[in-house]
């Protein structure tokens, strides 16, 4: 299918909420809502031109790759990408390794790009200060904003929308995100010479997929709790795994990491369900959680983290060697062991692309993952379930129709929030 511009591919749920149709638009056509049962997406006002770089840049649509440079892991690469290097480690700095979400990696290595390398700063997403069970897209340039702004958000973010302040600022910078917004980032720096220069590094946190707002409401609501009333949301981090804890006047709300996410994975849209990427593919380096053993409590935190660039294995070490990481090389067989959920999701997309082709309804473009090869490695029973069980959703949620509430400006009563270009 051809799309006309993103209020097409929202409204085939094919948006994965990265914000890069909002930077590409050269007439500030696109607005970001926050749609409570979906996401951010897209809404396309009149004064579009219909030029398609909204499109171009659309990771949802098409998330592909090109050839990958000599020197990735043969065989770590059909089912997890281009990887040269898997280590386990943390942040050498205590503060940085409690606050962080696994062993703050992510943040100790964009702090040493701001110490050391001299960017001039990180774009990533982190806690709205007006509405901290949002997210808002940050430009942290000291350890201070750095740690105010640390930790996962399961909730919806954009830091795609960000992408001006990197091509407007002085020199280059370091960008932060979800495996889908890293996506987003490497096709608008194929049309942008400027963006290109100005992005030093992209970093990419492991991700199981984005729950809508209305998870975050939900969840909330369990505990008598009104979002208008939140003084402070975090997901997870302050130990590992860490704890959900909402913080309001009336008192603090808290349950472990693995209870809130069990609830708020079930709010995960769509497009986030036939991402094969869950570990950042298209990044310098990417970080998550070394899952492969049991977690005893009050541990430091560990992260699982994966070079997967020439430049990524350099930063990676000079971070290691000025002291801001602690990192030891592992068996890339840790790595399956470490996201055995991400690997079987991988595993079950290219049926779930085959029950939705069956209705007619359009898929994402998806190549270079080795989904077909992924797929013949399920059982019988797994191979049929992931065809019939997308089929089964399809149907009941009518996946094979256009969704009624797109363009988004037609259920503005169902809007949480706009944002415009470039608004950081």
């Amino acid at each position: 299918m051809r799309f006309e511009n993103v209020n097409d591919i929202a409204a085939w749920r094919l948006c994965l909420g990265c914000g890069a149709c909002a930077w590409a638009c050269e007439n500030k056509a696109v607005n970001l809502i926050d749609v409570t049962d979906d996401g951010i997406r897209p809404s396309v006002g009149e004064s579009c031109q219909g030029c398609g770089r909204c499109v171009e840049v659309c990771p949802g649509a098409d998330t592909s790759h090109g050839k990958w440079a000599e020197g990735v892991d043969p065989e770590l690469s059909s089912s997890w990408g281009p990887v040269f290097e898997v280590w386990e480690g943390h942040a050498a700095d205590p503060e940085v390794r409690f606050k962080g979400s696994s062993g703050g990696a992510a943040t100790a290595l964009a702090l040493y790009c701001l110490e050391k390398e001299g960017l001039y700063g990180a774009v990533h997403a982190g806690a709205d200060k007006d509405e901290p069970w949002k997210n808002k897209t940050q430009l942290s340039k000291s350890r201070e904003e750095l740690l105010g702004k640390s930790g996962s958000r399961y909730s919806p973010a954009s830091p795609c929308d960000g992408l001006g302040i990197m091509e407007a600022a002085p020199s280059p910078s370091v960008f932060i995100g979800k495996p889908c917004d890293v996506a987003g980032l490497r096709k608008a720096q194929a049309i942008s010479a400027e963006l290109d220069s100005r992005t030093a590094l992209a970093i990419s946190i492991f991700c199981a997929g984005t729950p809508s707002t209305k998870g975050t409401i939900d969840l909330l609501a369990r505990f008598r709790k009104e979002p208008s009333e939140i003084e402070s949301l975090r997901y997870r981090g302050n130990g590992w795994p860490g704890n959900w804890t909402a913080e309001s006047s009336a008192g603090t709300s808290s349950i472990p990491y693995k209870t809130a996410w069990s609830f708020l994975q079930r709010y995960r849209p769509l497009r986030c369900q036939l991402c094969p990427d869950g570990t950042g593919e298209f990044a310098d380096i990417s970080c998550g959680d070394p899952w492969y053993r049991e977690i005893t409590p009050g541990e430091p935190g560990l992260s699982l983290i994966l070079a997967r660039t020439d430049k990524g294995r350099r930063v990676l070490k000079a971070a290691a060697e000025a002291g801001y990481l602690k990192i030891k090389k592992i068996d890339s067989s840790l790595l399956e062991k470490s996201q055995a959920n991400l690997l079987a999701k991988r595993r079950a997309i290219w049926g779930r692309l085959l029950g939705l082709r069956l209705l007619l309804a359009p898929v994402p473009t998806l190549s270079g993952f080795s989904l077909f090869e992924n797929w013949k490695g399920l059982s019988a029973y797994e191979k049929l379930r992931s065809v019939a069980g997308t089929l089964r959703r399809a149907l009941r949620r009518e996946y094979y129709r256009r969704s009624r509430s797109f363009p988004v400006r037609a259920v503005l009563r169902d809007i949480s929030i706009i944002r415009k270009r470039g608004a950081i």
